[in-house]
């Protein structure tokens, strides 16, 4: 017990030395680079090529050495577009590399919490790693739903705004673009990097599916789908956004009486998730000998895991039955 101690104080000491001078070093590199960009150099002795070549060893070198290990991770198991669509649709600019890292970082400190706090087993150990080691994911997911939320309540008026755009002469792509002065985020910064991408020379129809790559929504298929059949076929677009945005509209309020109606099978499924896991909180107060042999037996691990499987597994089902789509 004192040797793990000592191993972890040792471990977030290192981490801590590491941090402290990596960002040294990142500092003086910053300040050099800035120095030489702005002439204020002061050896100037150094020739044109060595100074191009040490430049560039800077650059190239940070973003090698920086998370190495995520990084070869990330390219081994060729999760790195996957990682990156993930993190894009959550509106956060890091790279998969650290999102692996962050990931590596919180299995470790909870593994290592769970070895000293919870002495039992070695198990109780890994699953408090685990349960770190989704922290990140489940931050990412979160903050990902709250954006495409929020991307689909202003969705309709954007589509009547680029209707009314349209009526008063302006053209398509102009008007993806003055959605980016009228709306919030995330709609402003995501139709504005559409308009970027078809000013450089992207065709719109390309610019359009990129867009709905990045916002995977029904909706947003819906509205791309009209934008191209129309190019194609011809039509009044103006009308054709107009009568999307009162159909998605009216789905919004469908949805909202469905969650009305199954509110009370979603109270039911966690209610009955939840009863298990206070009851094993309570009996591990009360009776703390009782529950002990579900973690230092064997055949207990495996109860454990089964139990915990199959509660999961029930929740999962009872979850989907009350999530209707619309």
């Amino acid at each position: 017990m004192g040797f793990i101690g000592l191993l972890v104080v040792v471990w977030v000491a290192f981490i801590g030395a590491w941090f402290v001078v990596s960002k040294y070093f990142k500092s003086s590199d910053l300040d050099r680079i800035k120095a030489r960009l702005a002439g204020t150099t002061k050896n100037k002795s150094v020739k044109k090529q060595k100074g191009e070549a040490a430049t560039t060893s800077v650059i190239h070198g940070d973003a090698v050495v920086k998370n190495r290990i995520a990084q070869l991770l990330v390219e081994r198991f060729k999760l790195g577009p996957k990682i990156a669509t993930l993190l894009e649709q959550a509106g956060l600019q890091w790279q998969p590399a650290r999102f692996v890292h962050l990931t590596l970082i919180s299995f470790a400190a909870g593994f290592a919490a769970g070895w000293l706090f919870i002495p039992i087993t070695h198990v109780v150990a890994i699953v408090t790693g685990l349960i770190a080691a989704a922290i990140p994911g489940l931050y990412v997911y979160t903050k990902r739903s709250a954006r495409l939320k929020k991307f689909e309540e202003l969705f309709p008026d954007c589509l009547e705004f680029i209707s009314r755009s349209m009526r008063a002469g302006h053209a398509f792509s102009v008007s993806l673009e003055m959605i980016h002065r009228e709306f919030q985020e995330p709609v402003s910064s995501e139709f504005r990097r559409a308009f970027e991408e078809h000013n450089l020379g992207l065709p719109i129809e390309i610019a359009l599916q990129k867009l709905a790559t990045r916002i995977p929504s029904l909706d947003v298929h819906f509205f791309v789908s009209a934008v191209l059949l129309q190019k194609r076929t011809g039509g009044n677009l103006a009308e054709i956004l107009d009568k999307l945005a009162y159909v998605i509209r009216e789905r919004f309020k469908l949805r909202g009486r469905i969650r009305a109606v199954s509110a009370h099978g979603r109270m039911t499924a966690t209610a009955l998730s939840a009863i298990p896991a206070v009851v094993a909180v309570l009996m591990f107060y009360t009776n703390p000998d009782y529950v002990k042999f579900f973690f230092t037996d064997d055949v207990g691990n495996i109860m454990l895991g089964a139990a915990v499987g199959l509660q999961l597994i029930g929740y999962a089902v009872m979850k989907k039955i009350v999530n209707i789509e619309v």
